[in-house]
C-alpha cells in the first residue's frame, strides 16, 4: 500500500469527522463532497498499486524465463 494511498484515505476520515461535527448544511455538504473525492482518489491510487505489482509481476516472470 503506497503512502500517497494512505494520505488519501486519512484526509477522507478528516473530511467525514468534520461533516459530522458541522452545524451548518453547507458546511456538511462541502464536506462530504471533499470526502467523496478524497475516497475517489484513494480507489484510483488503489488501481494504480495493482496494476505497478502485476506488470512488475509479469516483467520478473518474463525475465525469469
Amino acid at each position: 500500500m503506497s503512502s500517497q494511498l494512505d494520505f488519501y484515505r486519512t484526509r477522507a476520515t478528516e473530511a467525514r469527522t468534520d461533516a459530522d461535527s458541522a452545524t451548518l448544511d453547507n458546511v456538511r455538504d462541502r464536506c462530504l463532497r471533499a470526502a467523496a473525492a478524497w475516497e475517489a482518489m484513494a480507489a484510483r491510487a488503489e488501481r494504480s498499486d495493482a496494476h505497478r505489482a502485476r506488470a512488475e509481476a509479469a516483467k520478473a516472470s518474463a525475465t525469469a524465463d
